[in-house]
């Protein structure tokens, strides 16, 4: 396991700095209460920019971009962050995802130009294709998450948020595979911010983790099951989670749909299913459980506690938001 450092954060932001687009934050003018990360409008809908561009310009100063490409297997924003940042090297992608992935995802890899290949029904099988491809071609593998070029590059967004948020007492972000939370949890970490991270409750890698002390396998089944389906989470992820200053919650499906509901109606934001899950934390009531059984369902903020929610990801069909 590669031990994630906030220099591996500031060197990949050198890097991207120019290539990606700098975070946009909504919230209130005074010190205290909930600001919102406007990450959904990054390039290719997600966060995932950020990585797949630092892992591809990092192989490109190494001179270890092959001419066969990049490969990945997601559940789609990697996918399309890879394909987008391969456009942008002139190589190709080849993207593996499951059969499950929302069409509009797929629609989208097409016209980034991306070679799509759907296998399987959950992203572990989709992933073995991938690896497969990989070994039988030269492409080079990336990964969703599970990538310490790829959790530096998504890492950066904290120190952004930090920039444009003073006095940031907390930062609240879903949990898939775990790239995005290292990232940010170990950059949070180093300026002494807080790290609530929300996994549906029944989209659990992180929590089953932290439980048994070491990655394990899990099921997934979630309205946000497309973006925060990855079956195990990262042993970087398990890391962060395991240092001080991060806090563990769980949300059901009906709070993040509801959730993603209100940012529409409230904000006329369009976010996807996992974007919501990080906000359905502070919606969701906090319920009191003894630590044994810890995480709890929710996170109450402080009275005064300045709190930034990241919506990580834009690419959902936003017809279901729509209401008369």
């Amino acid at each position: 396991m590669h031990s994630l450092t906030h220099d591996d954060i500031k060197t990949a932001a050198a890097r991207i700095d120019g290539h990606v687009r700098p975070v946009t934050l909504a919230g209130p003018t005074d010190p205290g209460g909930i600001h919102l990360a406007l990450e959904h409008m990054q390039h290719t809908g997600s966060f995932k920019a950020r990585g797949a561009r630092n892992f591809l310009l990092a192989h490109r100063e190494a001179g270890t971009l092959p001419a066969a490409g990049v490969t990945i297997a997601s559940g789609g924003n990697a996918g399309l962050a890879c394909a987008w940042a391969a456009g942008r090297q002139g190589v190709p992608a080849t993207v593996f995802l499951p059969a499950t992935a929302p069409r509009v995802k797929v629609a989208r890899l097409r016209g980034y130009g991306a070679d799509v290949r759907l296998v399987g029904n959950e992203y572990a099988e989709a992933l073995a294709a991938c690896e497969e491809f990989a070994r039988s071609t030269g492409a080079l593998a990336s990964h969703a998450y599970d990538h310490p070029l790829i959790a530096a590059g998504a890492g950066t967004l904290l120190d952004e948020i930090r920039l444009r948020v003073p006095g940031l007492d907390t930062v609240v972000v879903a949990v898939g595979g775990g790239g995005l939370f290292a990232g940010v949890a170990t950059a949070a970490r180093h300026h002494g911010i807080r790290t609530v991270a929300v996994e549906p409750e029944n989209c659990r890698a992180l929590d089953a983790a932290l439980r048994a002390g070491h990655p394990v396998d899990v099921t997934v089944d979630s309205v946000a099951a497309d973006s925060l389906g990855a079956r195990r989470v990262s042993a970087t992820a398990l890391h962060a989670a395991q240092q001080d200053g991060v806090r563990s919650v769980l949300v059901p499906d009906a709070a993040i749909v509801r959730a993603r509901q209100a940012l529409w109606d409230d904000h006329r934001l369009a976010v996807e299913h996992a974007a919501a899950t990080a906000l359905a934390a502070l919606t969701h009531p906090e319920q009191d459980v003894p630590a044994q059984e810890a995480p709890a369902a929710g996170y109450r903020p402080a009275p005064g506690e300045t709190v930034c929610v990241i919506l990580c990801g834009a690419n959902t069909d936003p017809t279901d938001l729509v209401t008369l």
